[in-house]
């Protein structure tokens, strides 16, 4: 058990990004900081250029009638100006309430209604009809379109807003304990929990991240996984900020893999499913036979990892990371057989995103999750689940007095709800949610996770998820990766390899009964994935229950209809 260090009030209070910028806009006015794709090329914004719309966007708050303390909705893909407008929000004490640019009509209604929102400012999205919907039932709240063609109809234009206003006079000095944002929970096993997130604690883990990085001025970071997740908020728009590093946006997904080329970040962030589907894509290219004999001669070894980085965007990053979601350990050493060192990360909206990371890189720590953090303490509970504690820590879920004092133990300790084990080096390995773990109709429990990554180091699949909840036995639901030239028949004979496999090495309770090969990819539009892209296992342990218990006898693999 690692132990907890004493934790006292902070005597002195971090400097806030707001007040970053606007050291940076003074010492380093010309210098660029935000560099957005339009139509092929980057439109650059200094220091100068943020700070001064910021400040100026705090007065256009205010001629709306917004007040210190007021929440503010946003709603947008990635952009320079979601930038501008947190910053801005920071400089007039505003209550941020990023909102995922993918969240349903239901869910954008919701988190502006549960925060009281009286402002929501709407910009990039790949559809704008749920945020139109839920503004058209909104009369009372005031809307503001950010300058991109997808953005919905609004009351009032960010440009023209700041055309007819002067720069606010305003230096805040913000309080540890005042409220910075609140961020919605992507609500894997139900209605979405504001999260609320104080300077202090957004300080004080954007400062831990930039000492342990090693943050440099000459870095560039490349901003794209939804700012409305923490990890974002953290990783890159705190860091950047606190840093002075210089970030660009993407222009769209379809130009994304060109977009990062044209940027060559030095750190970059993503997620398990981005990464699996970069791995694929360089496999549908190269076969794994071929690169395996490629990578054996060792002058070529060193040319295909060169390419294959730099096709990639990625040959002058430093720091590579993935986290929000399990990653399989194979698909980390693969890269680490290309050449490219992933760091896994752990961490919850809940802690800042900061509590374990494998920084400096291990390989031989692949499969954990790192360890913890400058600053972070961690133990297991009796019953096996992962306790955190720091002072990166939020204060409670806005207007839900239960779920909060049920997040913290005694002591101040976070209950995470992931279940795990520290080894003797320090380093935590995930083991799952401890609200996946599911009986089944033998009255035995399962725990999903570690089955899965093990069938993730067999297989390639797109994605997969293991259900049982009441069943006879877990059957496996498989979205299969669309090879060229699918053969159906060679691809059940490969998977009933891989299951016998797996089933040699589990408990008869918890062997795999079925797999059911799954037609529609899952996604966040038909509400399998949330917004991170994080399985919601509960939604298909709903819809395929029946499937399950009328499995046909002595038949493993199923295609769905």
């Amino acid at each position: 058990m690692i132990q907890p260090n004493e934790i006292s009030p902070s005597s002195t209070t971090l400097p806030t990004p707001d007040q970053m910028i606007l050291k940076w806009a003074e010492e380093r006015p010309d210098s660029v900081y935000l560099k957005q794709i339009i139509n092929r090329q980057f439109v650059e914004f200094t220091y100068s250029d943020v700070a001064n719309k910021a400040l100026t966007f705090v007065s256009a708050l205010k001629k709306l009638g917004a007040q210190p303390g007021d929440k503010i909705g946003l709603i947008s893909k990635n952009c320079a100006e979601w930038f501008i407008c947190d910053v801005a929000m920071m400089l007039g004490n505003f209550i941020s309430v990023p909102i995922f640019p993918t969240a349903g009509e239901e869910t954008i209604e919701y988190c502006m209604t549960h925060s009281e929102s009286k402002i929501l400012i709407a910009g990039k999205l790949d559809d704008a009809s749920a945020t139109q919907s839920v503004l058209a039932k909104l009369s009372n709240v005031t809307s503001i379109s950010l300058p991109y063609d997808s953005a919905p109809a609004c009351q009032h234009q960010f440009n023209q807003l700041l055309e007819e206003a002067e720069p606010a006079n305003v230096r805040p000095m913000h309080s540890d304990d005042d409220i910075m944002s609140l961020v919605y929970t992507s609500g894997t096993s139900g209605l979405p929990k504001g999260a609320i997130l104080t300077y202090s604690g957004f300080n004080w883990s954007v400062k831990q991240l930039v000492d342990c990085v090693g943050i440099q001025p000459q870095d560039r970071l490349f901003s794209y996984l939804p700012l409305a997740h923490i990890t974002e908020r953290v990783y890159v728009f705190g860091t950047s900020a606190m840093g002075g590093v210089l970030t660009a946006f993407p222009e769209s997904l379809e130009t994304f893999i060109d977009d990062v080329k044209m940027h060559n970040p030095t750190i970059f962030i993503s997620v398990p499913r981005l990464w699996t589907l970069f791995q694929q894509r360089i496999q549908d290219k190269l076969p794994q036979a071929k690169l395996n004999l490629l990578l054996k001669i060792p002058i070529i070894n060193s040319l295909i990892k060169k390419k294959i980085a730099t096709g990639l965007g990625l040959h002058q990053a430093r720091v590579l990371g993935c986290g929000s979601a399990p990653v399989s350990p194979a698909l980390l050493r693969w890269y680490h057989s290309v050449g490219l060192n992933i760091t896994e990360a752990w961490g919850m909206t809940e802690s800042f995103a900061y509590s374990t990371l494998n920084y400096p890189f291990r390989a031989d720590k692949i499969g954990t999750v790192g360890k913890p953090g400058p600053g972070i303490d961690i133990k297991i509970a009796e019953d096996d689940e992962i306790l955190v504690h720091s002072k990166g820590m939020f204060s409670g879920y806005y207007k839900n007095d239960i779920a909060s004092q049920d997040s913290f133990g005694q002591e101040g300790w976070l209950h995470t709800g992931d279940i795990g084990q520290v080894d003797d080096d320090g380093y935590l390995t995930i083991q799952g949610r401890k609200k996946d773990t599911f009986k089944t109709a033998k009255g035995k429990f399962v725990a999903p996770v570690p089955i899965e990554k093990k069938l993730f180091e067999y297989s390639r699949v797109e994605m997969m998820c293991l259900i049982g909840l009441g069943l006879p036995a877990p059957i496996l639901l498989v979205v299969p990766h669309d090879f060229p030239n699918f053969d159906r028949q060679r691809y059940e004979r490969t998977t009933e390899k891989v299951i016998e496999k797996m089933n040699a090495q589990l408990e008869s309770h918890a062997q795999i009964q079925g797999v059911l090969m799954i037609k529609e990819p899952w996604s966040i539009e038909n509400g399998v994935l949330t917004p991170t892209l994080k399985i919601k296992r509960h939604v298909l342990e709903q819809k395929y229950h029946e499937v399950g218990h009328s499995w046909p006898k002595g038949q493993l693999v199923v295609w769905e209809d």
